[in-house]
């Protein structure tokens, strides 16, 4: 928590009473525990252990957030926006969303926007900004190319999160990964294959930087306005 970034289970290879007994631990220590890459009998084990210990369950589409009753991250006003190239890219995108949540920051998730189908991706990245997003992660499977498309047109951080779908020669991430390090959009960041944690506390260090940064520019500017001296009154003409 030195950052402000829990820490989180990652659920296989444990076994799933192992790992909902981690993650339990977790949020009775410090509010909130969160794992990771869950199987459906993780899940079923987690649900379970957190009924007992009387805790609340945020799903995701693998991963999950165990919280106190009595616990609500901060929040830290920061927004970070969240793109996929397809459907089947969304836990991944989903893991690096439950990390951003659990730091207190605003989340807006957009996807099937793939550049096979470039008609529907300029609607929801213009929202994207539109709402505030102070960084945007990018996931994408097969060729991998939507992170570099996005990171050429904006002026907003970009993370590209390369995902393990695609098959043949370069499939299961390396052909996504290998075209986003290779990418000529300048300034593009990017994470291994499939790290959605690493995505997430990537955008979370930028995002809550930016918030602070605007809190910090805001305070300064009421305290000129108020110690700003009032105007004089024009002098009279004689």
């Amino acid at each position: 928590m030195r950052r402000g970034i829990p820490e989180v289970v990652l659920a296989p290879p444990k076994a799933p009473e192992e790992a909902a007994r981690l993650t339990v631990a977790l949020a009775q220590r410090q509010g909130q525990g969160l794992i990771s890459r869950m199987s459906r009998e993780h899940r079923a084990a987690l649900q379970q252990a957190a009924d007992a210990a009387e805790m609340s369950v945020v799903d995701y589409a693998q991963s999950a957030r165990v919280m106190r009753e009595d616990f609500a991250p901060e929040a830290l006003g920061g927004k970070v926006g969240f793109l996929t190239a397809g459907t089947s890219d969304v836990p991944v995108a989903d893991e690096a969303r439950m990390v951003v949540e659990a730091c207190g920051l605003g989340t807006r998730l957009e996807a099937d926007l793939g550049v096979a189908g470039l008609h529907r991706f300029v609607g929801p990245l213009a929202a994207i900004l539109e709402w505030g997003a102070d960084v945007i992660v990018v996931a994408a499977g097969m060729d991998g190319v939507l992170p570099g498309l996005v990171a050429g047109l904006i002026d907003v951080p970009v993370i590209g999160l390369p995902v393990s779908t695609g098959y043949g020669r370069g499939g299961a991430g390396e052909a996504a990964l290998s075209t986003m390090l290779q990418s000529c959009s300048t300034g593009l960041t990017v994470v291994n294959i499939d790290n959605g944690v690493g995505a997430g506390a990537g955008a979370v260090l930028i995002a809550a930087r930016a918030a602070r940064a605007r809190s910090v520019s805001a305070g300064a500017g009421a305290a000129s306005r108020r110690s700003r001296p009032r105007s004089l009154p024009a002098a009279r003409r004689r």
